[in-house]
C-alpha cells in the first residue's frame, strides 16, 4: 500500500511495519511466559524474594 499524500513517511512506517512487529513480539513473550516447559523456572524465580540465604 502506498501512503496517501497527506500521510508522512513516519506514519506509514509505524502503521504498517512497527505495529505488526510489536504485536508479534508481544504474542511471542506471552507464549514464552505460559509455555508449560518454563513453569519450573518461573516458579523458582517467584520464590527468590522469599528465600532466606
Amino acid at each position: 500500500m502506498k501512503p496517501d499524500l497527506g500521510d508522512s513517511l513516519v506514519q506509514f512506517f509505524v502503521a504498517y511495519w512497527w505495529t505488526p512487529i510489536f504485536v508479534l513480539l508481544f504474542l511471542a513473550v506471552v507464549a514464552y511466559a505460559v509455555w508449560p516447559r518454563n513453569k519450573k523456572a518461573f516458579d523458582d524465580a517467584a520464590k527468590l524474594p522469599l528465600r532466606e540465604d
